[in-house]
């Protein structure tokens, strides 16, 4: 009989921060039973991929070893580890576990959008054990940015494995437990194979600040402010909202929550007794009864996103929340890279305006949901791995955090990449084989491959527009009418001031009677020949190569 052997593949969320999603396998190298680990998401740059609204991984793997994957565990509600559920769950059709903040928020998320699947979860309590096929899992809190983050312990006959998910050590959290070390150390104690482990923040020395440094700050600058105030952060950070309304309500002021998701989050937050003892919120609607040093403003956009309160606000476009000189708005996020442009154009108008915005720059307004090299270092020495694997986290981070752990007197320290599969054995860790990954495009309501033409012609659309010819020719090969030209994003003269539709129209024309007579009898012929003829001419006049369609109908 085979021996057993445990085994683990990322398929996002390695060299890269986003679209968290990791399998453990338990078998003999020909079959094995698979644990999925959170299915999350990245958020796609506009300029990179025009009109993709989100990047998921690519499950193709999982959807072949469906019948041997036994469950998929959500560590936590962020989007980066559970926002593809919805797109991709319908494929994999897979028990999924969840605590009870984390399965109210899915609830909420299908109910809130159309054609989202009926997904069966099955709820499982803070620090519970449980079992999913041959794996036993056992939940760890750990304090983090969101309500109920859980680190796995993941036991197999062949060892045991340490999954943190999204952590940090916090001492002072505002809600939630602190980083459960008594469970950690206790791991320790018993042994533990390997440490698959969040790599965010290991460039940064020393600790993450304590969500209560927060909220000293933040409620002196609203205690110091004489106007209006608005604060914005990611809505599911439930003890920011905490924090802010704590704040709010000791100098005399009224929360209203601004924008659909942090509505939404605030009350399911209520309903899992996270706000227990903070008045209700009133709605936007309230504001403008409000006197201005009365209120505080709980908003939605602190990533730029156009359609989000604050960037409505910022561009007074808002119905019922307005700001003016005076007010003041605090950033009380850290700007996602990539998301810098949309942020700035936000701050500037607002400045513009002569609000005053205050960020993390100068003032203690946010602090990291990841933990710090010190942190790191902590974990490693209370659980004693014989196994680290770096995730969640860019080359970067990745390669400092293995650095750190082989400092540290880790012998075993594998880094892989999304698709590496990984033998977890004392002695014999490392990269074994690939299985496939990759990344799916949401487009609208559909999901694209990301190597379909889709993107590619959208990107080369924004760079050099498009042509659209349209002939009509007789069956002796002759234009029937003069053609009919479109050109889309093509300026309008050249460089001499020469009308580049005018080149066009000559370059057809020429074209045509060039062209053999046995030739032009052949629509495929003609339409080649002519797109080659125009796309020629753009070229000699503007210096870019558009993209060029030509149609013709024979008449």
């Amino acid at each position: 009989m085979a021996q057993q052997e445990l085994v683990f593949a990322p398929l996002g969320g390695v060299g890269e921060i986003g679209m968290n999603l990791s399998i453990y396998g338990l078998g003999d190298g020909r079959t094995r039973s698979w644990l999925a680990v959170d299915l999350g998401v990245s958020f796609a740059a506009e300029e990179h991929l025009p009109g993709i609204d989100l990047i998921l991984p690519d499950i193709r793997y999982m959807v072949q070893e469906r019948k041997n994957l036994a469950g998929l565990i959500l560590t936590h509600a962020h989007e980066d580890h559970y926002g593809a559920l919805i797109d991709l769950w319908p494929k994999l059709k897979v028990p999924v576990y969840a605590t009870p903040f984390t399965a109210a928020l899915l609830k909420a998320k299908c109910a809130n959008e159309q054609g989202a699947p009926d997904i069966p979860v099955t709820i499982v309590q803070l620090g519970s054990r449980f079992n999913v096929g041959p794996f036993d899992v056992e939940l760890v809190s750990m304090a983090h940015s969101i309500p109920e983050s859980n680190a796995l312990i993941i036991r197999t006959p062949v060892g045991t494995v340490l999954h943190t998910g999204d952590w940090k050590i916090d001492l002072t959290p505002i809600l939630g437990d602190v980083t459960d070390e008594k469970k950690l150390r206790a791991l320790g104690e018993e042994g533990c194979l390997a440490l698959v482990g969040d790599s965010t923040n290991a460039v940064r020395e020393g600790r993450s600040p304590s969500e209560a440094d927060v909220g000293k700050t933040i409620r002196a600058l609203i205690e110091g402010a004489k106007g209006r105030v608005a604060v914005t952060t990611f809505a599911s950070n439930v003890a920011r909202l905490r924090t802010v309304a704590e704040a709010a309500f000791s100098c005399g002021r009224e929360v209203v929550v601004v924008g659909r998701a942090m509505d939404r989050i605030s009350q399911i937050a209520r309903e899992c007794g996270y706000l227990e003892g903070i008045p209700d919120f009133r709605p936007a609607d309230a504001y403008g009864y409000l006197p201005p040093n009365k209120v505080v403003a709980l908003c939605t956009g602190s990533q730029g996103e156009p359609r989000a309160a604050l960037s409505r606000i910022a561009t007074d476009q808002h119905p019922d929340v307005t700001l003016s000189r005076g007010d003041t708005v605090i950033f009380s996020a850290r700007t996602i890279p990539g998301n810098e442009k949309e942020v700035g154009k936000i701050i500037n108008g607002l400045i513009d305006q002569g609000i005053e915005v205050i960020t993390d720059r100068t003032h203690m307004v946010h602090v990291s949901g990841h933990p710090r090299r010190a942190e790191l270092e902590e974990l490693i020495g209370w659980v004693k791995p014989k196994i680290l694997i770096p995730a969640h986290g860019e080359s970067l981070h990745l390669s400092e955090h293995a650095k750190l752990a082989r400092g540290l007197g880790i012998k075993e320290v594998v880094q892989c990449r999304n698709g590496d599969l990984v033998r977890l054995a004392e002695g014999r860790a490392g990269i074994i084989d690939e299985v496939p990954c990759g990344r799916l495009y949401k487009d609208g309501t559909i999901l694209v491959e990301a190597d379909a033409r889709t993107v590619a012609d959208r990107r080369r659309l924004s760079f050099a527009g498009s042509i659209s010819v349209a002939l009509a020719v007789t069956e002796k090969g002759e234009l029937a009418a003069d053609p009919e030209i479109d050109l889309i994003g093509i300026p309008e003269r050249d460089r001499d001031g020469l009308i580049i539709a005018d080149a066009v129209y000559d370059a057809i024309e020429s074209t045509m009677e060039s062209l053999p007579r046995k030739r032009r009898g052949d629509p495929d012929a003609v339409g080649e020949a002519v797109r080659r003829a125009v796309r020629s001419v753009i070229v000699q006049r503007w210096g870019k190569k558009p993209m060029c369609h030509v149609h013709v109908l024979t008449v």
